[in-house]
């Protein structure tokens, strides 16, 4: 037992003393001291003789220091000694070329790459150190001849990817990377990020495709080329393209439609709503009503035709109808019942926000909640959305008790604090500031960012308002004004705003009615009164809270509706630039980000 313990022992000390040595060679060779940089190497190597790090290192210091006649003795001693290990002769090389010696460099590596045994250890030590000595193509010959030599095309392909991708030969980096993909199935979601990270060209991601089409034409059974194909259309934003190549896999491999269903999603965000409808319409007419992804394909092609009816802002009233109608059909044939609980909520929304039938929404959203099996999540949402609507028709009292039904079912969650934060909203409307203000307070440290800056913004703006000129009439009128935007009384909103200026002139909530006025006009789609007014607002009331709101709601005006991206960029990088503390500095610096191109996560 006290032999091994003493063992134990000697060995630590042993490894502290090597790690010990080791550094201080690093600090001698990286400050220049070359000479005590060999010595000190040189004694490790003679510890540890199977070492060709210490060796190499020990080599490198005498080169460094020209003693060429004293590295190429221990290099020959090393050959001598160990004749297989063709890394010496690249060594051996590179001395030769620190000397000008270009012939007799050109030998050693020769001899090192026409030597080299069948051993796949050995030649990756081989390729890595040429790689260590820039001779990029070298490596590359050693890698391409190891195919051979080991009778594996595709054992190196990491390794000759990288190398290509150095010298920048892409078509040669891609062939590799898609060769690497090939020998690594189970690794396709490291290869779309290499990818993404080094073939961000259009001309890159053409050779790409063209690569992986050519792969599947010589063999359509390999799941990895369809599946890159389709990431590369994707990439390339065509989505009709991914679509295909999803559909054509899911037939072939008897597939559940999962893929089919992503590419419909990625579209929809994408707004190429006609390959979304093309993929959910796969779905429901291949798959059937027993695949798991019927319902949601269902209620994903309901969801669709409203966003492409609705966003382009000219909309009629027979196109509603058709819309309602499609709604009322799904209904009708699937019911309300927990499954198709999240496209009845989905039709209550389309019914208050767009056919403003705040009574049809309302009675389907009661029918929703009745229900004792549906998700205690959508009956809470769904209350939620009912308090909304009955706040929307002027009865505050049905639209309290909601709110505070869910905030007391769900006190420590995030829809409690949604809730708690409508309640408060909702008294901030009736006029009852201090205690709006107390529940505003209380949000400012919520767990969800947007509920707390919008707690944030209501606090600092009633504080700042609030028994201005001993009396809260304005903030009362300004309070009464944005209830009737909720309720999309539009014209007396404007009017309720037009009397706090008429009634109290250059008031401090002068920029909040300019403010008001724009996002007013804004959901009237009179772009260039907005443009005008959230202009007028961050460059004339930059002191005032409401200037980085406008300054963001310009720059998403300018990047949505007016579709000029490169204004919109620079509004964004103003703001994070110029109110650096703004609630909207990290969200502007994302969206600057992502129009300038940027991969952001």
């Amino acid at each position: 037992m006290k032999y091994y313990i003493s063992l134990l022992t000697f060995l630590f000390f042993t490894l502290v003393a090597s790690a010990q040595d080791s550094r201080l060679a690093t600090q001698y060779y990286n400050s220049g001291e070359y000479e005590k940089a060999a010595a000190v190497y040189l004694k490790m190597y003679q510890k540890q003789p199977n070492s060709y790090y210490y060796f190499s290192q020990y080599v490198k210091s005498l080169i460094a220091q020209e003693d060429y006649p004293a590295a190429e003795n221990a290099i020959k001693k090393e050959i001598k000694k160990n004749p297989q290990n063709v890394e010496l002769y690249v060594t051996f090389g590179n001395l030769y070329e620190r000397q000008s010696m270009p012939e007799k460099a050109e030998a050693q590596y020769r001899h090192a790459i026409d030597n080299m045994p069948a051993d796949v250890a050995v030649i990756n030590k081989l390729g890595n150190e040429f790689l260590r000595n820039t001779k990029y193509d070298l490596a590359i010959e050693a890698y391409l001849k190891s195919q051979d030599v080991l009778n594996d095309k595709n054992i190196f392909a990491n390794n000759l990817a990288d190398l290509y991708k150095r010298i920048g030969d892409i078509p040669k980096m891609i062939q590799y990377y898609i060769a690497a993909a090939e020998k690594n199935t189970q690794q396709i979601d490291y290869f779309k990020t290499i990818f993404q990270r080094n073939v961000n060209t259009d001309e890159g991601k053409e050779e790409l495709r063209s690569q992986l089409y050519a792969k599947i034409q010589e063999n359509d059974s390999n799941l990895v080329y369809p599946e890159l194909l389709e990431w590369v259309y994707i990439e390339r934003a065509d989505y009709y393209s991914a679509l295909k190549q999803a559909r054509a896999m899911d037939r072939k491999h008897d597939e559940n439609g999962s893929r089919v269903m992503n590419i419909g999603n990625i579209a929809y965000n994408s707004k190429d709503y006609d390959t979304a409808i093309s993929a959910y319409e796969y779905i429901i007419e291949k798959k059937g009503a027993s695949n798991g992804y019927f319902l949601d394909a269902k209620g994903a092609i309901l969801k669709t035709h409203v966003k492409e009816v609705t966003e382009s802002y000219d909309y009629t009233a027979g196109q509603l109808d058709t819309l309602d109608n499609e709604y009322s059909t799904f209904i009708e044939e699937m019911g309300i019942n927990p499954k198709t609980e999240l496209i009845v909520k989905q039709y209550a929304e389309f019914l208050a926000l767009y056919k403003n039938d705040l009574g049809k929404a309302i009675s389907v959203l009661e029918n929703l909640v009745g229900i004792s099996s549906v998700n205690k999540y959508v009956r809470a949402n769904g209350k939620i959305s009912m308090a909304d609507y009955y706040l929307m028709q002027g009865e505050i009292w049905e639209a309290t008790l909601l709110y505070s039904q869910v905030e007391k079912a769900f006190k420590e969650e995030y829809l409690g604090e949604v809730s708690r934060f409508k309640n408060a909203q909702l008294a901030y409307y009736a006029g009852d500031f201090e205690w709006s203000q107390e529940q505003f307070k209380i949000l400012r440290t919520a767990t969800t960012r947007l509920i707390s800056n919008d707690a944030i913004d209501m606090s600092i703006f009633i504080m700042d308002n609030m028994g201005l000129d001993t009396t809260d009439v304005p903030l009362q009128m300004f309070a009464e004004s944005e209830l009737l935007t909720l309720q999309n009384k539009h014209d007396e909103a404007f009017a309720k705003l037009d009397s706090i200026s008429i009634l109290f002139p250059k008031h401090a909530l002068e920029d909040d009615i300019l403010y008001q006025k724009a996002n007013l006009h804004l959901t009237l789609k009179d772009y260039e009164k907005a443009k005008e007014l959230y202009t007028t607002i961050y460059s004339e009331y930059k002191e005032e809270i409401r200037a980085d709101n406008a300054l963001f709601k310009l720059a998403s005006l300018y990047e949505n509706q007016l579709e000029n991206p490169e204004e919109a960029m620079l509004l964004y990088e103003k703001l994070f630039i110029d109110f650096s503390n703004s609630t909207f500095a990290i969200e502007a610096r994302k969206k600057f980000r992502t129009l300038r191109g940027d991969n952001v996560q």
